[in-house]
């Protein structure tokens, strides 16, 4: 691969391995999509490559409608690859969540919910273009700081997503909804006592989607679902 170089393997996940490397001297995240050997080689490669075209198609037209992610730099179908931008400085949501709740301090507390409402309202934007990311949590969104000397340093911080292996394109609401749930459930096992959070992201979803109110029942016919199998075991 010689328009790959300085590869280092930095995790393995249950549809691919994810490097660090460098693309043409440009710093990058390679991700392979490994074979499965379970499946048919004729059905494992034809659900691969629908798998990372959909995957790059969701993350370029995320970049058309405003919404940050990794520049996709290169498809290779053939070796099973996506390359991408590596997000400098990009810290992920969950670290900051946590380390703002640690501090329990007035002013973390103020910028969670304004982290809270920032996300509501980018979740609202890429749901209402018709994109389910699939695999919401806190880890697949990327928080990048602005610049304390910057001239607009009060600015809220930049959200990137990532992590798109599970999207697709939807118009139903019913895929929304599940969408957020699967966010919810992830939010608050990650971040235990923070329900107050997620109903200011629900808020600024409700505020910003031209659907919300039809995903937002969908949310709440999951959840009653979800409340059932509990139940039943």
């Amino acid at each position: 691969m010689a328009d790959i170089t300085n590869i280092e393997c930095s995790w393995q996940g249950a549809e691919a391995r994810v490097y660090r490397a460098d693309f043409w001297n440009r710093a990058c995240i390679v991700k392979e999509r490994f074979v499965k050997e379970y499946r048919h080689p004729v059905l494992d490669k034809s659900l691969t490559i629908s798998r990372m075209k959909t995957e790059a198609k969701a993350m370029t037209k995320c970049r058309a409608i405003g919404i940050r992610t990794p520049t996709v730099y290169h498809v290779d179908l053939d070796r099973r690859l996506i390359i991408m931008e590596f997000i400098l400085n990009g810290i992920k949501t969950r670290d900051v969540i946590n380390s703002l709740l640690q501090a329990s301090s007035e002013q973390s507390r103020e910028r969670l919910g304004q982290l809270a409402s920032q996300l509501g309202r980018t979740l609202a934007l890429m749901h209402d273009n018709q994109i389910v990311h699939g695999d919401l949590t806190t880890s697949n969104v990327l928080l990048i700081e602005s610049e304390p000397e910057a001239d607009n340093g009060d600015a809220p911080a930049e959200l990137v997503l990532i992590d798109f292996g599970l999207s697709f394109i939807s118009t139903m609401s019913e895929d929304k909804g599940v969408d957020l749930y699967v966010l919810e459930r992830a939010f608050l096992s990650s971040h235990p006592n923070t329900e107050w959070m997620f109903s200011l992201l629900l808020e600024s979803y409700r505020k910003h989607s031209k659907k919300a109110t039809e995903v937002l029942n969908k949310l709440e016919d999951v959840r009653a679902r979800g409340r059932k199998r509990t139940m039943v075991g």
